[in-house]
C-alpha cells in the first residue's frame, strides 16, 4: 500500500453474549481497517442487515477513497439462490459512492487478516473486560475503545500509532503531491 485509503478491509463481528446485560439483545460491530495506516473505523449497530452494512459504508466513506470490502450474505446476493441478478443495498451504496466492491471467498479469514486480527484484539482488550446495559451504553464505550485503539503503537508501523502513521504521511507530502 502506498497511501491511506488505497485499500480498506471491512468485516462484521457479533458482540459476545456474555457482554450483554439483556440476554435477548444482539449487538454488532462493523470494522474497517485501512491497510496503509491500520487506522480503524468502528460502527456499533443493533442489527446485522443490508441496511446496517450500507449505513456503515456511507459513514466511513469520508475516511477512505478506494477499498476492498469483505463480503458475506449481508454484503452480496452472489451466494443466494434466487437473487443473483439484483444488487443489494451495500452494492448499490458502494457503486453510488464510487467504491470498488471486491469479494473474497467465504471462510477465508487470511484474505482479510488485518480486520480479523483487529477483532481478536478487540476481544482481548475490550469485550473480555466490558459489559453493556443498552445499545446506547455500547455505543459510548465502543467510541472510547476506537479512540484508544487508534492511539496504540503497532510493530508493523515501526511502533507508531495509526494516528501517528496518518500524520506522518501527510507531513511527508510536498506541494507537488497535493
Amino acid at each position: 500500500m502506498q497511501y491511506p485509503g488505497q485499500r480498506v478491509q471491512v468485516d462484521m463481528k457479533v458482540v459476545p453474549l456474555k457482554c450483554l446485560a439483556n440476554p435477548e439483545e444482539r449487538l454488532y460491530q462493523y470494522t474497517a481497517i485501512d491497510e496503509y495506516t491500520r487506522l480503524s473505523y468502528l460502527g456499533a449497530y443493533p442489527e446485522q442487515s443490508a441496511y446496517s452494512s450500507a449505513d456503515f459504508l456511507e459513514k466511513m466513506v469520508t475516511w477512505f477513497k478506494r477499498r476492498g470490502v469483505r463480503d458475506g450474505i449481508e454484503f452480496t446476493n452472489h451466494f443466494s439462490t434466487n437473487k443473483k441478478d439484483r444488487l443489494t443495498r451495500i452494492e448499490l451504496a458502494a457503486a453510488r459512492l464510487g467504491i470498488r466492491h471486491k469479494l473474497i471467498c467465504p471462510y477465508t479469514p487470511h484474505h482479510n487478516g488485518k480486520v480479523e486480527r483487529s477483532h481478536r484484539e478487540d476481544q482481548k482488550r475490550f469485550y473480555n473486560t466490558h459489559r453493556f446495559f443498552s445499545f446506547a451504553d455500547f455505543g459510548v464505550q465502543f467510541a472510547a475503545h476506537q479512540n484508544r485503539s487508534n492511539d496504540l503503537p503497532m510493530r508493523p508501523l515501526g511502533w507508531l500509532s495509526p494516528k501517528e502513521k496518518l500524520a506522518a504521511f501527510f507531513d511527508s507530502l510536498t506541494v507537488q503531491d497535493i
